[in-house]
């Protein structure tokens, strides 16, 4: 069952012409059009399903600087301050909380991570520190495990995924944007190479310029294109449970769990250490670009071939504007739960805070992630289709760095001086 979000009235149909289309109405396309949409350009957002109803609803809340590699720290340090601003901007309560977030070590290897990333990060000002055993033990209190120590960002921060892009989608609408659901972009279309607008399975429309942020979707939309990227699927499950008293408002993560408490009293949990792997043909197709991650990783996917090999063969990989498109056919991913995991984070998270316990689960959900070779995301051009942009492949990051990574979308889109270097997202680096 998927999380519940809170409820967009959009447009019932699109216009013929507008500045910008964006694709994909998840927090990043979202986040897109609104920035564009305060500077008075015209756009469009066309989602396929409903807003924010894959990813960007399912997934942890984080708002996190703590363990970002280092190329990446530049926009999660700008968006940590789009989010502190969201209430003035949107009009609405997100669900932002600066309550801090930590990570626990039970082992010296673990915690040589932490400070190696410490060290990395030494001059970006970030409030970062490491904590010893017994202050990871006085800091979330009630704990019955060993801590070889631990990393904590009391500026770090949360939100609620089901409310967030929802008050980001009405703020846009009232400046002007328009929002489209249940209406899928089967092609780009081109004048003379260049973008020049999008097909719809309502019809075209002509534009200046369309941002690509589709998600898990962007790689077969381009490959239709012949364009070549970079991601891979992997399903993370996540639960909630009822209101609950917690040992600590900060979230916290360990190597086999995570948790953080949620506006409504309960807490979001996951086993932080293991994502779930469903062979499809990519995998096939592209996984020796992901070597290097999967040797260093393996302990840590839980790989299966089965039912989704066949559902993923089953969609098409080329279509053209008369044929009903793969985004049509499947509107909404909604992966399976993973129980096994589930009862891992949940065993795991008991032993290390008995608390838990007393937890009752209230739902449990599955969610796609998008996975890049470097677990970077793709913001930028595309050379060989001018005046198209790209801003997905976030790789389970896109949450917390959405509001700055649609504003960085939207500077490259109306090519203005971008507001943080983009050349660490650009497509070519693969």
């Amino acid at each position: 069952m998927a999380p519940r979000i809170a409820p967009v009235s959009t447009s019932l149909d699109h216009p013929a012409q507008t500045g910008v289309v964006v694709i994909g109405g998840g927090i990043v396309g979202l986040s897109t059009a609104l920035s564009l949409a305060e500077r008075g350009v015209p756009v469009v957002v066309l989602e396929k399903g409903r807003l924010a109803g894959e990813q960007s609803s399912r997934n942890l809340g984080w708002v996190r600087k703590v363990m970002r590699s280092v190329p990446d720290l530049p926009m999660a340090i700008a968006a940590e301050r789009m989010w502190q601003d969201m209430p003035r901007r949107v009009g609405e309560d997100c669900g932002f909380r600066q309550a801090g977030i930590t990570y626990v070590a039970r082992t010296q290897e673990e915690l040589a991570g932490h400070e190696a990333w410490l060290e990395s990060v030494r001059g970006a000002g970030l409030d970062s520190r490491m904590l010893t055993g017994a202050e990871v033990a006085q800091f979330i209190p009630g704990s019955t495990g060993t801590w070889a120590g631990g990393i904590t960002t009391p500026s770090d921060a949360r939100a609620e995924p089901t409310l967030a892009s929802s008050a980001i989608a009405r703020a846009a609408m009232a400046k002007g944007a328009v929002i489209v659901e249940n209406c899928a972009v089967r092609t780009l279309v081109t004048t003379g190479g260049a973008v020049s607008g999008v097909m719809t399975e309502r019809g075209e429309i002509r534009c200046q310029h369309v941002v690509l942020a589709g998600g898990v979707w962007s790689r077969r939309f381009l490959a239709n294109h012949g364009q070549r990227l970079l991601t891979l699927p992997l399903v993370a499950s996540v639960l909630r449970t009822e209101p609950m008293e917690g040992p600590t408002e900060s979230a916290v993560g360990g190597a086999d769990f995570s948790f953080r408490k949620r506006l409504d009293g309960g807490f979001t949990i996951t086993q932080r250490g293991a994502l779930f792997a469903p062979l499809t043909l990519d995998h096939l197709l592209i996984g020796m670009k992901y070597l290097p991650t999967l040797v260093a990783q393996w302990k840590n996917l839980r790989v299966s071939l089965g039912r989704e090999f066949c559902d993923d063969l089953a969609l098409p990989r080329r279509w053209n504007t008369a044929r009903v498109s793969p985004f049509e056919r499947l509107r909404t991913i909604d992966p399976p739960v993973n129980q096994g995991l589930n009862d891992e984070a949940m065993r795991n998270l008991i032993a290390a805070w008995p608390v838990f316990a007393k937890a009752r689960v209230a739902q449990a959900w599955g969610g796609m992630i998008d996975v890049t070779p470097d677990s970077m995301p793709v913001i930028g051009p595309v050379d060989r289709l001018p005046n198209l942009t790209l801003a997905t492949g976030f790789s389970g990051h896109g949450f917390g760095t959405g509001p700055a990574a649609g504003q960085l979308a939207a500077d490259l889109a109306m090519g203005e001086r971008p507001f943080i270097d983009p050349h660490p997202y650009r497509l070519d680096r693969f």
